[in-house]
């Protein structure tokens, strides 16, 4: 098995030498499964979906209408909502829609939480740029919050100079990826969708993959993760924790030992993003999150990177508020990206994010998101569980279900014919394969590691989980009982003329 998870291709000889004769077989083959698959057609149509460095490039003027520019296709978010909208889908007539794809919690009231913000006050100074690293007294609140969470007792304690305000998540990710030199860089397999173009986009970042088994649940070996780093010069490594879209998360001890590797010449860049999101099994631990801060020893001496922010925690997607925490000299760092990538965050919702990291407030509100999403997690995994869709490894963490689709009669038991089958039932997943991180778009779909997978979101309210799960409940109902020959095919290929192209 390789690195990527993938099977040891058919063309390698004895020595690992391709034969040419058999790599073009095997493409050809592989070109045929997916010419005879309409969803994966799509897909490849698509402007940057077109395999690489597999066959001698040729220029493609749907992708290179403009000298030089390479697309770097779509996001699964953005590809799957651009399907939608040729199925019909539109902002006017979300409400008739179920969609369980979105990558964001539900933004209104949840039992027991604190009111939702209703008004941003704008002060003259407001109107003014604000510095690119972020208001002063933003990156107070958040180092004060992470002290009085996880590092009460500790000598060492995070200030306002280890805090950089960034316009979203992706923003903060992209910053960092301008100031790491040419290096190795570890992800893993299946990840956040977005690392694929940050990893193709920043050249200077040479991808290792590493394909995390099912087996044993998706968890990243810290052995032999310390194993790699000696074996093939590993300088960063890139993860989620909680993990987007398994849901699994790395707490405790694990944790501890995988923030120690900072301490031995590698950085470790964390997307902490749903690091509220843990559904604990006993009532002492309600309430109680997971990050690497709670480890580090020294705020600036330990090479140890974290990307949070207000997106999926207090529920504000649409405000772009969010941070980077790590040592001094980073987060000076950064601001110099910040100036040429993004110019910073939103100055006048800065200000208004400030009470609402009070740790106070942000104890009512954690206890509360843990209590309402933990009972939509059992809630979709209980309907699933009628529907014979048992989830081989349920979700601990954040609001995705990572389900395998394998036991399904096909075409439907692959992440993009499923997906495509749920559109005509005004129903939106993500298909598996936008989480397998492939920068060069060189595998196989068919051979992908997350083929056969789709990603539930429980992160809309109760009432539109429950129409998507009643879309994939008659999907399925008709391939077991009706058979298969009406799924596959018949699929809308682009916007109707009433669609709404503005959206």
């Amino acid at each position: 098995m390789s690195a990527s998870g993938s099977r040891t291709p058919s063309f390698l000889s004895r020595s690992s030498t391709p034969l040419l004769r058999d790599f073009v077989h095997d493409i050809m083959k592989h070109f045929k499964h997916e010419k005879e698959s309409e969803a994966h057609q799509i897909f490849r149509d698509r402007a940057g979906h077109q395999p690489r460095g597999v066959l001698p490039e040729t220029v493609n003027p749907d992708e290179e209408t403009v000298p030089g520019i390479e697309h770097p296709g779509s996001t699964g978010v953005i590809y799957c909502s651009d399907r939608a909208m040729a199925n019909g889908f539109n902002y006017h007539n979300a409400h008739e829609w179920a969609n369980l794809g979105q990558g964001a919690p539900e933004v209104g009231p949840i039992p027991n939480a604190p009111d939702r913000p209703d008004s941003v006050s704008l002060p003259i100074g407001s109107l003014e740029y604000a510095p690119t690293t972020g208001v002063k007294a933003l990156r107070e609140a958040v180092a004060n919050l992470y002290n009085q969470t996880y590092r009460q007792g500790k000598p060492s304690q995070y200030t306002y100079e280890n805090v950089c305000i960034v316009p979203g998540g992706r923003s903060g990710l992209s910053r960092v990826a301008a100031v790491v030199s040419d290096v190795y860089c570890s992800y893993q397999i299946p990840d956040y969708t977005a690392y694929d173009q940050v990893l193709s986009a920043f050249k200077r970042l040479v991808p290792v993959p590493t394909a995390l088994d099912p087996k044993r649940k998706y968890r990243l070996d810290i052995e032999q993760t310390r194993r790699d780093i000696q074996s093939q010069g590993l300088s960063v490594i890139l993860a989620s924790n909680p993990r987007n879209p398994t849901g699994q998360v790395i707490a405790g001890k694990e944790l501890k030992e995988l923030v120690s590797l900072s301490r031995e010449g590698t950085t470790l860049i964390l997307d902490e993003f749903y690091s509220w999101y843990i559904y604990h099994d006993h009532d002492k631990d309600r309430g109680k999150s997971v990050s690497s801060a709670e480890y580090v020893e020294d705020v600036d001496t330990d090479s140890i990177v974290i990307i949070d922010g207000l997106t999926k925690n207090w529920r504000l997607p649409g405000w772009r508020v969010c941070w980077v925490i790590g040592p001094k000299n980073l987060i000076t760092a950064l601001s110099q990206s910040g100036s040429f990538l993004d110019g910073g965050a939103n100055h006048p919702l800065q200000l208004a994010a400030i009470p609402i990291l009070d740790p106070a407030h942000v104890a009512v509100e954690r206890l509360a998101l843990q209590s309402h999403f933990k009972t939509k997690r059992d809630h979709v995994l209980k309907r699933l569980r009628a529907m014979h869709l048992d989830v081989d490894i349920p979700p601990q963490a954040t609001f995705y279900v990572w389900l395998n689709l394998e036991k399904l009669p096909p075409p439907i038991n692959n992440g993009l014919t499923f997906f495509e089958e749920l559109l005509k039932e005004k129903t939106i997943v993500i298909p598996g394969i936008f989480f397998d991180i492939n920068p060069a778009h060189r595998r196989n779909l068919f051979n992908s590691p997350c083929h056969h997978f789709v990603r539930l979101s429980f992160g809309p309210p109760l009432e539109e989980l429950d129409r998507g799960l009643d879309a994939i409940e008659k999907v399925v109902r008709t391939a077991r009982k009706e058979g298969t020959k009406g799924l596959g095919h018949s699929y809308k290929k682009s916007l109707d003329s009433t669609s709404d192209h503005h959206i």
